[in-house]
């Protein structure tokens, strides 16, 4: 096995071969200083805590613990009616070299089995039996690839469970749903469950013969859970609470986010910026946990009942707007008395991109597998707020209001941002090792909360050109598509992928990055 840097706080373990990343996996469950294991293809990326051990006594650990030699049981077949409409279907039957009727029996004929989950919760990499599925991703990615999209990539097979940007290749469709956080277990395609596909031709089934509902995506009225609709006239706002006036360009409800579920494909999500978060709940007293408002302004909100409130991340110009129609400024960053009925507008950002507005006692919405962010990747949570929404805020906070701001130096216009290489660095060429410290990269209008995505004048060349095997990614990992223009991986990516990473940021800078706008320009800067 190879040991491989992944990041400051996380390794990549290379194995032999699939069976080897599996029993692996097991085996490290009770190493010291390990928060979490998200099994690959070939390989399995292994978090730590640098409080309890180093990357190199890791390291020692995990070559000399023995492996797990116990065989996985097999798990109940899930049925999976396919409509083999894909619209890569034609071009991925020329690159395995025969027709389409024979792409879609033969997927039809093989048996498939759950090896892994990961990319997004829901998606298992299935393995089959029929030596004929072996096809390259894409050479980029798709930004979008609808819900119930069956696909091909390397040797494995996947349904994506929802929409999202995607590189494998599309050969039908199904409507069975992959995802549902009120199902027991969520994930319909569960590693160790073997699979079916078959010619849609009657009711979607389960493994168990129970009929499964008829839509892959999470209903955008489940996901408003705990919202309420603010009538003009209406007379059950709750207070205390928060009314959404203008969201903004996005306004989402995140907390610490959902650590430890990347091996099931759940991104940790949270928030992008989290010194702003910790500045916020600080501020008013709240727990550090607490759920907070992220957005991108201008923005405004309405209060019902007094509150304490605080906006900290993005400098934006603040005022707040009484009942009476009189307007106050407010300083960045210092906590302020709300009145039943006060209006706070948020201005467009002069310096950094998200603002994150702190309210004593928290946004109080329903929890999802133990947070209350919003994952705009996964859709897990509560969607993005819209006018007119409402969230209660809680009537607890344990620590006393911090009435002066704590200093803090947001990015300009060039930042540097510290990096760790690796661990696919040695797939690029020594010039594009030196290209990716050497050139300024701007950050492009496409990015967002699953990744920054950079333009460079000169893109960065590959010695490798094979295709890799899906691996585990970390928060920050600097992913770089076959266009060679770099992604760097926020707090809403993919838990796994098949594109080379050549590094990853430190912990410290993931929070510089969460406040890029576009037109920042970056300069990478490799740390030990």
């Amino acid at each position: 096995m190879r040991v491989l840097t992944a990041s400051d706080r996380a390794v990549l373990v290379e194995c032999a071969d699939l069976d080897e990343a599996m029993r692996m996996h097991r085996a490290w469950a009770d190493v010291p200083g390990v928060i979490e294991r998200v099994p690959g293809a070939r390989t399995v990326l292994v978090r730590f805590d640098p409080l309890v051990t180093s990357a190199a006594e890791l390291a020692r650990a995990l070559v000399t613990t023995p492996p797990d030699g116990a065989a996985v049981e097999p798990e109940h077949e899930v049925i999976v009616p396919t409509r083999y409409d894909g619209e890569d279907l034609a071009d991925t039957a020329a690159l395995l070299g025969v027709s389409v009727d024979e792409t879609a029996r033969r997927h039809v004929e093989a048996r498939w089995t759950v090896a892994f989950s990961g990319f997004a919760p829901g998606f298992g990499y299935l393995i089959g039996d029929d030596p004929l599925f072996d096809v390259p991703r894409r050479p980029s990615p798709r930004t979008r690839v609808p819900a119930g999209a069956v696909a091909l990539a390397g040797r494995f097979s996947g349904v994506y469970p929802r929409e999202s940007p995607g590189g494998w290749q599309l050969i039908g469709t199904t409507d069975a749903v992959m995802w549902d956080v009120h199902r027991d277990p969520p994930a319909l395609l569960r590693p160790g469950v073997r699979v079916r596909f078959v010619v849609a031709a009657r009711p979607v089934l389960t493994g168990a013969g129970s009929a499964v509902p008829g839509t892959a995506d999470v209903p955008a009225a489940e996901r408003r859970a705990g919202l309420t609709d603010a009538r003009p006239h209406g007379a059950t706002t709750p207070t205390p609470a928060v009314e959404v006036i203008n969201p903004g360009l996005q306004l989402l409800v995140q907390d610490r986010g959902r650590a430890g579920l990347a091996a099931l494909g759940v991104p940790a999500s949270g928030a992008a910026d989290r010194v702003a978060l910790r500045d916020a709940n600080r501020a008013v007293g709240n727990a550090p946990g607490a759920a907070v408002l992220e957005g991108v302004g201008p923005a405004a909100v309405r209060v019902h009942g007094a509150a304490v409130a605080v906006v900290t991340g993005a400098q934006c110009e603040l005022t707040v707007i009484g009942v009476d129609g009189r307007m106050r400024g407010i300083r960045h960053g210092a906590p302020f008395a709300l009145a039943d009925g006060d209006e706070l507008e948020v201005g467009a950002p002069t310096r950094g991109l998200r603002f994150t507005i702190g309210v004593r006692g928290g946004i109080r919405m329903p929890q999802e597998l133990g947070s209350r962010s919003t994952d705009t990747l996964s859709g897990i949570g509560p969607a993005p707020l819209r006018v007119g929404d409402v969230l209660p805020v809680g009537s607890h906070a344990p620590g006393a209001v911090e009435p002066d701001p704590l200093p803090r130096e947001l990015p300009g216009h060039v930042v540097d941002l510290d990096i760790a290489l690796g661990p696919r660095a040695d797939w690029f060429t020594p010039a594009a090792s030196r290209l990716l410290r050497e050139q300024e990269w701007t950050v492009t209008p496409r990015s967002d909360r699953v990744g920054i995505r950079l333009r460079g004048e000169r893109p960065l060349e590959r010695a490798i050109h094979a295709e890799l095997p899906s691996e585990g990614a970390v928060d920050g990992a600097i992913q770089v598509p076959a266009d060679g223009q770099p992604v760097v991986f926020g707090p809403d990516h993919p838990t796994t992928g098949g594109y080379p990473i050549i590094g990853a940021l430190t912990d410290a800078a993931r929070d510089v990055a969460g406040q890029l706008a576009p037109g920042a320009r970056i300069r990478f800067q490799v740390v030990s």
